[in-house]
């Protein structure tokens, strides 16, 4: 596989990321809006809608985390970063990412471990069992561990990560 049609296809990849991070706000918001009616139009309060809530935007944080945004969109400060050359920011792409892989990676047994004990835990209103509901944080860790991963072989080979340009900040979403 070439380098431009992997490229072609981790963008549409990520483009259907995008996609069902949509629908997790679309659905989060439908949910909300039925909360509300339920609430203070029918003076019949439903719990489901706030359950759902909730756990769509844990999803929907982590899920655009590990495979929407993109690394120059991460919340960082820049201060410091934005005003050194490619080699510093470099060193500095080197060590921040061999500190997340260290840290995610010595957590990730932990945290299955939690993911899956949640199993005979069902959430109020809807069942749903907890392991479904945190298993996404598991997606999560790896997807972090593999983006930096990336990110430091990138770095060791000499491709300093993009510089900050404020003109170009987007929402990252």
């Amino acid at each position: 596989m070439s380098s431009s049609s992997a490229t072609k296809t981790l963008e549409w990849f990520r483009e259907r990321a995008e996609n069902i991070a949509c629908a997790m706000l679309a659905a989060m918001f439908v949910a909300f809006i039925l909360q509300i009616t339920f609430r203070y139009l029918l003076n019949l309060p439903i719990g489901w809608t706030h359950e759902i809530s909730v756990v769509l935007w844990i999803w929907l944080v982590l899920f655009g985390s590990a495979f929407v945004v993109r690394e120059r969109e991460e919340i960082r400060f820049d201060l410091v970063y934005g005003a050194v050359s490619d080699n510093p920011r470099r060193v500095m792409a080197i060590i921040t990412a061999a500190a997340l892989i260290i840290l995610f990676g010595m957590s990730l047994p932990a945290v299955i471990d939690y993911v899956m004990f949640m199993k005979v835990e069902r959430s109020a209103y809807l069942k749903i069992r907890f392991d479904y509901l945190y298993s996404i944080y598991v997606v999560f860790a790896v997807a972090m561990i593999i983006r930096y991963i990336w990110i430091a072989w990138e770095a060791v080979r000499g491709q300093a990560p993009e510089a900050y340009d404020p003109t170009k900040a987007s929402s990252g979403v």
